[in-house]
């Protein structure tokens, strides 16, 4: 017998419009701090769900709002030191690519059913369809524009989900095209009359089961490095006012009580040498006497200064009697706070904002891979950490481990570090390496391969982790081609699409 599906019931635009309200705010509670994971489900679903059955300007209403209310909430903490605007901006820029994406959904939901109409179209081929376009705004949003704005990604919120193990298997892009997808498929089930929900049931049930199913992926240790993490706990933000010197200082008093452990290397944040140690002999005898006392090498960050003026934000590796004996200048600085994209254009919009930004930070060059006597480590500042590409190409290097210097004192007491660092600790899922996330104020925490906590310290508090991390080579599907996962399963999603407005009905037309 020949399931005969539900004719959806469109509610009010304005119940839709609350319901995406709602949605974007659940979306955000899933996420760090809160951390409540399983309404990542619930969130997407609504957000699915009121965008059945309607038109183009309808679902851009609807996405928008949807989306303002899941970034207004989500990065709350960049109000700290630059107020709303900045705030208002980017929340707004980011709800408009949510709302695109929410009326290329709109229109899936419409047409795509034609493409498969049994009861397994509906309940598997609809939802990827609506997943891949999911994912698809996720990967632009993530390029483009000045490089983009990876913060918000559905995966992001899972760090401590029992769904964290498939980021190994899938990547980034592949864990949120799991999320929606499983949303997707709640919601037709959901839908569907009593008739037919033993059916459905079954079908969703088992899609949840085998994600929760698959295995995390075998990392096999080729050694250990003993690391010391020094958080200074130093109020050294790009915008906060402080004394140079200050944080040079309170890392060097922070590092002092580990004099006489044997560590392999000494890890201090991003920005933690606040005077740049090539110009400045004080910083210089500093590192000496750092690297000396420890009898390790030294990671630092600071801000650096080339022969033509350009100005990068940088990590040195720093060896007692030779200095820096390598360094990787951030490749990917942030946009409207480590540099001004376009200034004559934007400057005029509100200078007295964008005097903030003074000086802009060239785009690094150097591979961001150190080795630290022969264990390769990969390189990650602060926001490099949700960079896919860069995550790629410290494993193409040779990375056994990954250390990401950071530093949070612009965002406070706000959600901003507990964010990043369970960001990091699905890194160290997905490329089967240890993460060391040393930051100037905290979160600063350590995580094994398979994303178990090694160490942490709590924040605002000086302090050090001095802990043996693994080493690996492992090569996890995610680190093999995780691109391809996003192009293949946004590609099913445009794909999908465009199919299904191609079969499409045709308006007869009239004779005279």
């Amino acid at each position: 017998m020949r399931l005969r599906p539900r004719r959806p019931l469109l509610s009010p635009l304005w119940v839709a419009v609350l319901a995406s309200a709602l949605s974007g705010y659940l979306n955000a509670m899933a996420f760090p701090d809160r951390g409540w994971w399983p309404l990542i489900f619930v969130g997407t679903g609504l957000m699915l769900w009121s965008l059945i059955g309607r038109r183009v300007w309808a679902s851009l209403l609807i996405g928008f709002v949807g989306g303002f209310a899941f970034f207004a909430n989500h990065i709350f903490w960049l109000t700290v030191y630059l107020g709303p605007v900045p705030w208002l901006a980017l929340a707004g820029l980011e709800s408009i690519f949510f709302a695109l994406g929410a009326a290329l959904i709109a229109l899936a939901w419409r047409f795509v059913p034609r493409v498969w109409p049994g009861t397994a179209g509906r309940m598997l081929g609809i939802p990827m369809v609506v997943a891949g376009l999911w994912v698809l705004r996720e990967a632009v949003t993530s390029v483009w524009p000045y490089g983009g704005f990876s913060w918000g990604r559905l995966a992001f919120s899972q760090s401590d989900s029992p769904f964290a193990p498939l980021v190994a298997w899938l990547g980034v892009s592949g864990l949120s095209f799991v999320i929606a997808f499983l949303s997707a498929v709640v919601v037709q089930a959901v839908r569907q009359v009593s008739i037919a929900w033993t059916v459905r049931g079954i079908i969703t049930t088992a899609a949840f089961t085998l994600a929760l199913l698959i295995p995390a992926w075998p990392v096999v240790s080729s050694g250990s490095i003993r690391v010391a993490a020094v958080q200074g706990n130093s109020n050294s933000g790009l915008f906060a006012q402080f004394q140079p010197g200050q944080t040079l200082d309170d890392h060097l008093q922070a590092t002092i009580p580990l004099i006489g452990k044997r560590v392999d290397v000494v890890v201090w944040p991003e920005n933690a040498s606040d005077i740049d140690p090539l110009r400045n002999e004080r910083a210089a005898q500093t590192l000496d006497y750092v690297t000396e006392v420890m009898k390790a090498p030294l990671v630092t960050g600071t801000i650096t200064e080339d022969s033509k003026g350009r100005m990068f934000n940088s990590l040195l590796l720093w060896e007692n009697g030779k200095g820096a004996v390598d360094q990787y200048d951030k490749i990917h600085p942030v946009p409207f706070a480590e540099y001004l994209p376009d200034r004559a254009f934007w400057y005029p919009f509100a200078p007295s904002l964008f005097d903030m930004v003074p000086r802009d930070f060239s785009f690094g060059q150097r591979d961001n891979v150190f080795d630290i006597n022969g264990a390769i480590a990969g390189l990650a500042i602060c926001f490099d950490i949700v960079d896919d590409s860069l995550i790629q190409r410290m494993v193409d290097g040779g990375a056994e481990f990954i250390l990401a210097p950071t530093n949070n004192a612009d965002f406070g007491h706000t959600d901003e570090s507990s964010q990043q660092v369970a960001i990091a600790r699905l890194r160290a899922i997905e490329t089967g390496r240890s993460v060391v996330n040393a930051s100037t104020v905290g979160v600063s925490a350590m995580f094994a391969p398979d994303g178990r906590v090694i160490d942490q310290l709590p924040t605002f508090t000086a302090g050090a982790m001095v802990q043996t991390v693994p080493l690996s080579h492992t090569t996890t599907p995610a680190t093999l081609d995780s691109r391809a996962i996003e192009w293949l399963t946004a590609g099913l999603g445009i794909s999908g699409l465009v199919l299904g407005l191609l079969l499409r009905p045709r308006r007869k037309r009239s004779h005279g």
